[in-house]
């Protein structure tokens, strides 16, 4: 294994544990929604593609929008602090949904293409 693949490894396993700390986290501030509803959720913030309709500049800010985590890690935080449980579950759930995209090679997208990002250009593993 060459070193960029053992990197690419170790980020994946990276975002694996930060997807399931935040999904544990999730089961505990879960507003009392049911599984399947959770499920829904999970896959929202993949609705932002849909900036793609308009174009890619429009697509790829509406898409880093929701899954940028730092904006989570806000929302989550401002949540906490404000003892809002609306902003720490949103919060937990793009946390959870980036970190998984992460894992699965879906970085932050540039204005130029949907497959060129943050982690490179997607589909040349």
């Amino acid at each position: 294994m060459n070193q960029q693949k053992a990197m690419d490894f170790t980020i994946r396993i990276e975002e694996a544990a930060i997807t399931a700390v935040a999904i544990y986290f999730l089961t505990k501030y879960n507003l009392g929604l049911p599984v399947w509803l959770w499920v829904l959720l999970f896959f929202s913030p993949d609705l932002s593609m849909m900036g793609y309709l308009a174009n890619a500049r429009i697509g790829a800010l509406t898409y880093n929008l929701f899954h940028h985590r730092a904006i989570a890690i806000a929302l989550l935080a401002i949540g906490f602090l404000m003892q809002i449980q609306i902003l720490v579950t949103c919060g937990l759930l793009l946390l959870a949904h980036a970190s998984f995209d992460r894992m699965l090679g879906y970085g932050l997208k540039f204005t130029d293409d949907f497959k060129h990002t943050n982690l490179g250009r997607m589909g040349n593993d």
